[in-house]
């Protein structure tokens, strides 16, 4: 009796929804025109993948396990019920091109010896993942992945067999194994081999169906004419240690089972030993890179400490008391860094790491004033903070520039902030539209330099005031042209045809690319996913709702409104005497619909900048802020209102014109999460030279 199917599509799934339905949309594209079956299997996920899947795709057959079973057992699962001729085992985080299946069924109809094929697995910046095709590890091959030979001499047969790397990426090849996260096979080589070794919990059972699947006279080939975009790894990053954990005892177990006693000739403890090695080795450099940004911090202190005393206190060192206050003003810094995410999301702002240095500083400076035991000098706290303010913000922007300008080979160590890089939205209009619309609302607007546009004439020169740069036929010349770091696709109308070979069109790793899904809630790129009103909907702990950052705030009014009455009192009294400018009084409403009276000098707007000088005093005395929320809303029309003061600019000042209510609730969720004298000073600084203050 035949099979009704021809090609059954197996994908296990482990809490990773999102890429979920990305890899379902792209499969039910591929498979157009072949009877098939799609089976999920869900390992107990609990971001709601198994609802999402039975209510989005209902005619994709489901497996939902009670428990996380691991990747082979939960194949296994499919692999028994699957009624193909053909058999495709692929991982949940990739999406394939509309050529991919077509492509390889001609090659094993083409090729009877052939068994098991891959294809081109790409990364999501276009590079090839190297893992796609690979040799199996016996002692050589291992011995020259440990020592780094594999690294040092890529193009050598001698040394690169590891992963190939000396074969041309873009010619098929016979090779010894491929990568679990795509697996293409005929019915008969799993009638002949069997399932996958449920032994090998999450890794390693790929290696070990190859390495039978070639004994049993199979061929395994490496098919490079269709491709598929890997995101790789998003469900084993929630906890790399476990992950390295089960990687690395895969590896043994997988030599324990196929080197030991069948080749006895073979001293399977150099392998077993050099798993161990390199085990090590992985783990110190995941180690050392969750502590390479604190560790570098903490060397510019040290480095700033010094010199401060020896400014101070030169030709004595006093290396006891040294030891001590550099210790408790460096834990100081460090934990003001890490308060304010410094080491991780915002690891790359100079404005976060500058406003984290100055409140260390007002700390340490409160501390050596109050606290005698440890008081040691109010000059060199001045003097190392000054300079922590330069240097901790400053080899970061130069590390930054310089990941930007030579793409991974700075990026390796230090992962970029993927909001920030000069962007370009690819789409049509209409998608367009939505996505510039949330990006406001989450104030991320500000990377996106241009459009691109999919399908059609360009039509007019903006959308949303965004400039449109060219047509998508363009896109790589556009991408040269105008420096761009960062595509981002909206794959509403958009094939993933189109998407795959652009991607694979970049070979440098310099671009960054990420995916729109039709809802339009979230940006799917390398690993990780990014919400685009995240603000609203996941950060919900304000700094300005916590008393410390209010008062900061007050303080800084306080300073800078003296400053300014210091230096514009003269100003303020040419303009009142001498230009008969009057002072008019205005009210703004509160929550509790209390007038709140302030004084402007009238003239408007074409009196620029100076029309505020009299709301000095309206700030002194607490009524007002330099930077709030516009003082023409009422603060009931916010559900943020009654945490920010009206301010003489802000965050929605900066966008006034035709903002809506939702826009400018993002505006202030942002401030309040974000919010630091230096943003401040960013904010006025823009809206001084935009001439956005309110008159």
């Amino acid at each position: 009796m035949g099979f009704q199917v021809t090609l059954s599509v197996i994908l296990v799934s482990y809490n990773v929804r999102l890429f979920l339905d990305q890899a379902l949309s792209s499969l039910q594209n591929a498979l157009t025109g072949y009877d098939h079956e799609i089976i999920v299997v869900d390992n107990a996920s609990t971001d709601g993948s198994a609802d999402f899947v039975s209510r989005k795709f209902p005619r994709v057959r489901l497996i939902k396990n009670k428990s996380n079973v691991g990747f082979a057992r939960a194949n296994n699962q499919a692999l028994s019920v699957c009624q193909g001729n053909y058999i495709c085992l692929i991982n949940p985080d990739t999406i394939v091109q509309e050529n991919t299946f077509t492509v390889l069924l001609q090659f094993l109809q083409k090729y009877p010896r052939a068994g098991l094929v891959t294809c081109k697995v790409l990364n999501p910046d276009g590079t090839l993942q190297l893992a796609c095709r690979r040799s199996f590890p016996t002692p050589w091959i291992a011995f020259t992945k440990i020592t780094g030979l594999a690294a040092l001499f890529p193009k050598t047969r001698l040394f690169g067999r590891y992963n190939l790397t000396f074969l041309n990426p873009e010619k098929t090849a016979k090779v010894e194994a491929v990568s679990g996260s795509f697996m293409f096979l005929r019915r008969k080589v799993l009638n002949t081999v069997g399932m996958l070794d449920e032994d090998f919990f999450m890794y390693g059972e790929d290696l070990d169906w190859c390495f039978r699947i070639h004994n049993a006279g199979y061929e395994i080939f490496y098919v490079p004419e269709t491709q598929i975009i890997h995101f790789k790894g998003e469900s084993s990053k929630k906890s790399p240690f476990e992950q390295r954990r089960l990687f690395y005892e895969a590896m043994r177990l997988f030599v324990k089972k196929h080197f030991r006693g069948r080749q006895a000739y073979i001293p399977s403890w150099i392998l077993i030993g050099a798993i161990w090695i390199r085990a090590v080795l992985s783990y110190g450099n995941h180690l050392f890179k969750a502590f390479a940004i604190p560790l570098l911090d903490f060397f510019f202190m040290t480095i700033t400490m010094i010199f401060a005393i020896l400014v101070r206190f030169y030709p004595e060192f006093p290396w006891q008391a040294f030891l001590k206050v550099h210790l408790l003003y460096s834990i100081v810094w460090l934990s003001s860094l890490a308060a304010h995410d410094a080491f991780k999301r915002w690891r790359f702002s100079g404005s976060k790491v500058a406003g984290a240095v100055a409140i260390g500083w007002l700390v340490n400076a409160v501390i050596t004033y109050f606290i005698k035991s440890i008081a040691y000098s109010r000059a060199v706290i001045l003097y190392a903070g000054a300079m922590n303010m330069i240097f901790l913000p400053g080899w970061r922007i130069l590390l930054y520039s310089l990941a930007k300008r030579y793409g991974h080979s700075v990026n390796r160590l230090f992962r970029l902030p993927v909001l920030g890089l000069r962007s370009v939205l690819v789409g049509d209009r209409q998608s367009i539209k939505k996505i510039i619309k949330r990006l406001r609302e989450s104030n991320h607007y500000e990377s996106i330099v241009g459009v691109i546009i999919s399908s059609g004439h360009i039509g007019e020169h903006e959308i949303e005031g965004v400039p449109v740069l060219g047509k998508f036929e363009d896109i790589n010349d556009i991408v040269a042209r105008e420096r761009i770091d960062q595509a981002i696709f909206s794959i509403k109308t958009m094939t993933y045809n189109k998407v795959v070979t652009t991607i694979a069109g970049n070979q440098t790793g310099r671009m960054q690319y990420k995916l729109i899904p039709s809802d339009m809630n979230v940006m799917i790129s390398k690993t990780s996913i990014d919400y685009i009103d995240d603000f609203p909907m996941i950060d919900i702990d304000y700094k300005l709702q916590n008393s410390f950052y209010r008062l900061v705030k007050r303080l800084f009014d306080l300073v800078l409104a003296l400053l300014f009455l210091i230096f514009m009192l003269p100003v303020m009294a040419w303009l009142y005497l001498i230009k008969r400018k009057k002072i008019i009084r205005r009210v703004t409403f509160g929550d509790n619909k209390a007038g709140i009276v302030y004084h402007l000098f009238s003239g408007g707007e074409k009196s620029g900048w100076s029309v505020f000088l009299p709301a000095l005093f309206d700030i002194l005395l607490g009524r007002l802020s330099f930077v709030g929320r516009d003082l023409y809303i009422k603060s009931s029309d916010s559900n943020t209102g009654h945490l920010l003061k009206p301010g003489l600019t802000g965050l929605e000042q900066l966008h006034k014109s035709g903002i809506s209510k939702r826009e400018r609730e993002g505006y202030h969720l942002y401030y309040l999460q974000n919010y630091s004298p230096f943003l401040d000073l960013k904010i006025m600084l823009k809206s001084l030279f935009r001439q956005q203050y309110v008159t």
